[in-house]
Order: structure tokens, then sequence, then C-alpha cells
């Protein structure tokens, strides 16, 4: 089943591409038929390159993050998208703010609950901290994304 899948932080800089580029290359790996975006909150960097940690720490591992650019999360993505993981709680306070439908935030989760059910974690925001948070945020973005691959091959398993 194709899935539509949108990662939502604050600017669409730092997290939300890393976790776009990761999902988007594991996606490919497993063949799954899913379409990954992210967007941002804000509306500051609308157009803009990821932030060149992002982008150094991607090319570390072998990731390249540069065909995204930088967008800001509308309400007509509540319709476009079957998934939208946020990183933060304060990102999931605005969305749901702007969810025109009670239904809309049934499809609203903070990615981390994918490794950590439950736990309502947040992915820290790595934007004023020096590089070395951006090599935390990737690994940790890392694991959740393979989390998230790992549970559709359960369920497909299963549904098949």
């Amino acid at each position: 089943m194709n899935k539509r899948i949108l990662i939502v932080c604050k600017g669409n800089i730092c997290r939300s591409p890393l976790a776009h580029g990761l999902l988007d290359e594991k996606v490919e790996e497993h063949n799954l038929p899913w379409t990954i975006d992210s967007a941002g909150t804000g509306h500051w960097h609308i157009g803009k390159l990821p932030d060149e940690r992002s982008i150094k720490v991607g090319y570390e591992n072998d990731l390249d993050i540069t065909y995204q650019r930088a967008r800001q999360f509308g309400v007509a993505d509540f319709d476009l998208f079957d998934l939208i993981y946020v990183m933060d709680k304060q990102n999931y306070a605005k969305l749901k703010e702007m969810a025109p439908r009670a239904s809309d935030l049934e499809k609203v989760d903070l990615i981390m609950n994918e490794m950590t059910p439950g736990e309502d974690q947040d992915v820290p925001d790595p934007f004023h901290n020096g590089v070395a948070n951006f090599y935390r945020v990737y690994k940790t973005l890392d694991n959740v994304t393979d989390c998230i691959i790992e549970k559709a091959i359960k369920e497909s398993l299963v549904s098949a």
C-alpha cells in the first residue's frame, strides 16, 4: 500500500531533512511504495537547503539531503499525508492548533513514539548548538527510521 509520510520540525532545515533523507533511503532499499516529504511549522527558511551541519553529517554517513528544500507545513498537508511525524511536543502542539478536524490529529504522532511507544520523547533541536548535537540527532533518527521500516515489514508479513 502506498503510504504518504510527512516529517515535521520547526524550520525544516535540521531534523526533518535528516529524517526525510534517512527514510527515503530505507524506503528505496526495501522497495516500499511510500512517498516521503518534510516541512517546518515556521516560515523562516522556505526554499533553502538544509542546514550545512545536517548536510555535513549526512555526507559523512553516505546520505545526500541536498535535493531537499525547506517548506512550511500547511493545513492542506493533513489531507495529503497518511502519517505525519513531528520531532517534538512544541511542533505537535502547533499542528494541533492548525488541524481543521479532530480526526486530522489521528495521523499525527511524535516520531520517537515509533522507537519508544507512548513515552512522547522529543528529538532535540540541534540548531543553536554545536555540530556534535547534529551527530547525536542523526544517530537517533537513523535508529527511529529503522524502527519505522521494521514495523512496516512486520505489518506487511502479517497482512500477507
